[in-house]
């Protein structure tokens, strides 16, 4: 019976109202945009370690780490940002909504952590919209 269904799978026709009650529609409050940005965070303010960016929203963040950090933790951060952008640092500080571990191909691995805004100037937060909306505008219309 398996042997007749996966033969049989791109035959099938499944009706198109099934497939629409199992969508869910997105609940980010702001979309996540990919990028690949360095950044500095510290729990501290004074001791910086580095760390990767790889999706941005004006909300807040995926960053991969390269040690555990626990949910709920407040950490301060320096995104850095590519020199044609509106400005060259956006610096604030986070809490961490969830956290998970991304092994990579390599056998190593990074700490998956979702972090939001929680300190953020109405200033930076303006200029990091229209930089992630730069993004989505060169990818819809690329030159």
């Amino acid at each position: 019976m398996a042997q007749f269904l996966l033969a049989n799978f791109n035959r099938m026709e499944i009706p198109m109202d099934s497939m629409q009650e199992t969508i869910t529609p997105e609940k980010r409050k702001h979309p996540r945009i990919i990028v690949d940005l360095p950044v500095k965070y510290s729990r501290s303010n004074l001791f910086f370690k580095y760390a990767r960016v790889v999706n941005a929203s004006q909300g807040g963040l995926l960053v991969y780490l390269p040690e555990e950090i626990g949910i709920g933790q407040r950490l301060a951060l320096r995104l850095f940002f590519p020199s044609r952008s509106d400005f060259n640092t956006f610096e604030t500080f986070v809490r961490v909504v969830w956290k998970d571990v991304h092994l990579r191909k390599d056998w190593t691995w990074d700490y998956r952590t979702g972090v939001r805004f929680i300190d953020s100037s109405p200033e930076h937060v303006t200029k990091l919209g229209k930089f992630l909306g730069n993004i989505v505008q060169k990818k819809v219309h690329p030159a």
